[in-house]
């Protein structure tokens, strides 16, 4: 019975009973007047005294009658809301209200700061297993993102021009009408192989070949910039965009040991032709044989006339320049941008909200690989100047406030 039914018939029965009562009492002291006025001896009172008696047992026996007809009415009222559902909640589950409850009591709780961070740190573990606010993490994210693209200070950092060069980073599946944008060092490589299952060239991630993966003739995957502009126009507007981004710094470090320090893919033109042109113009100690040494790599990257070096490499500088050179993400609206640091939460919020989670998940992720690692950074930049590392983030500090990502403060102060 619900709580409003049980009101109505409480209020009912309060006023038939005082009515009764009420008409009761009327009755019992015209009975009560009239006797007192025609007997005056003492038989007369013993007569009123039983009377009043008897006339309490009765109002007492009216009471317990009608709290029991309350009780069975409570008992078939209980029966008939059991038994006749309301027909537009019919066959709907009701585990959803038991979640709903049950998360508002664990919330109540929760300590106010663990409900509540004092700031939102997109890139914190803050969130981590916590899928109920997910949503809310990544409308904060697009929120903060869309503010600083209005940031006419740092304009010039954060805007970019939807180029070829940008649309070569863009995926395209269109049997489930997705854009990937690609950005390097940030697990791509998983990325791209859920979308080649998609595309239905494997039938399951594992089935795919490494030398398949980025093998852009065999793999599958169109680039968005192989449409013609309508096309290309269409898909923007119309499909679901994402990409995933990290700590900018903590990228770069993994760019340089993936390219010019272990080289996993047998890629020699790192080592054979980018690095000995990095060690030509930026090598401070010409006397020194060492291959590209990071602090050459930093120093390459902060100049503000890398381009012209730029061009020279080609395509293959994707692994470090910015996320907004990449992805263009204050001219394209993406739907999610995934973080590197939180994947364990991101990856399946990112299938579900594409609509895709019933048909494939994203590959395991080793346990702690996601996590940024401070004592790595420092390591990395200890020998590296104040003067080299400011320029460094001057270059890079859209991507920083653009994804909320922190400045480093322990490294240029």
């Amino acid at each position: 019975m619900y709580p409003e039914d049980v009101s109505f018939l409480s209020a009912t029965m309060r006023t038939l009973l005082g009515s009764a009562c009420i008409a009761r009492r009327q009755k019992l002291l015209g009975k009560a007047i009239s006797t007192c006025s025609s007997s005056t001896d003492v038989a007369g009172s013993s007569n009123f005294i039983w009377l009043m008696s008897d006339n309490m047992h009765h109002q007492w026996l009216l009471l317990a009658a009608c709290f029991w007809v309350i009780f069975m009415f409570m008992v078939a009222s209980k029966f008939i809301t059991l038994t006749f559902k309301d027909p537009d909640g019919y066959g709907a589950k009701q585990e959803p209200l038991i979640l709903t409850a049950v998360t508002k009591v664990e919330e109540a709780h929760k300590p106010e700061e663990e409900r509540w961070p004092e700031e939102f740190q997109p890139t914190g573990k803050a969130f981590t297993g916590n899928l109920i606010r997910q949503p809310l993490v990544h409308m904060e994210r697009l929120e903060l993102l869309r503010n600083v693209c209005r940031d006419a200070a740092l304009r010039n950092l954060s805007h970019t021009a939807v180029s070829k060069f940008v649309l070569d980073r863009i995926f395209v599946c269109d049997k489930h009408k997705i854009l990937f944008c690609q950005t390097p060092k940030v697990g791509n490589t998983q990325w791209k192989k859920v979308l080649i299952v998609l595309n239905g060239a494997y039938s399951s991630i594992e089935d795919i070949p490494e030398n398949i993966v980025h093998d852009h003739e065999k793999n599958g995957l169109p680039r968005l910039s192989s449409f013609s502009d309508s096309e290309i126009k269409k898909r923007l507007n119309l499909y679901f965009k994402f990409f995933i981004v990290r700590d900018p710094f903590e990228r770069l470090i993994s760019a340089f040991k993936d390219k010019f320090v272990h080289n996993p893919r047998f890629e020699p033109w790192y080592r054979h032709e980018i690095a000995p042109g990095i060690i030509r113009k930026y090598r401070k100690n010409r006397t020194e044989t060492k291959g590209l040494q990071f602090e050459d790599f930093v120093r390459y990257l902060g100049d503000p006339n890398h381009r012209w070096l730029d061009v020279q490499f080609g395509d293959h500088i994707i692994h470090w320049v910015t996320y907004v050179e990449l992805c263009a993400p204050c001219e394209i609206t993406y739907s999610v941008i995934g973080h590197h640091e939180t994947l364990e939460d991101d990856a399946p919020y990112i299938l579900k909200a594409a609509g895709i989670d019933h048909l494939v998940s994203y590959p395991t992720i080793p346990p702690g690989i996601t996590v940024y690692n401070r004592t790595k950074v420092e390591r990395y930049f200890s020998g590296i100047s104040k003067r080299d590392i400011r320029r460094l983030y001057a270059r890079f500090e859209g991507d920083f406030k653009l994804f909320g990502y922190r400045e480093p403060d322990f490294l240029l102060n």
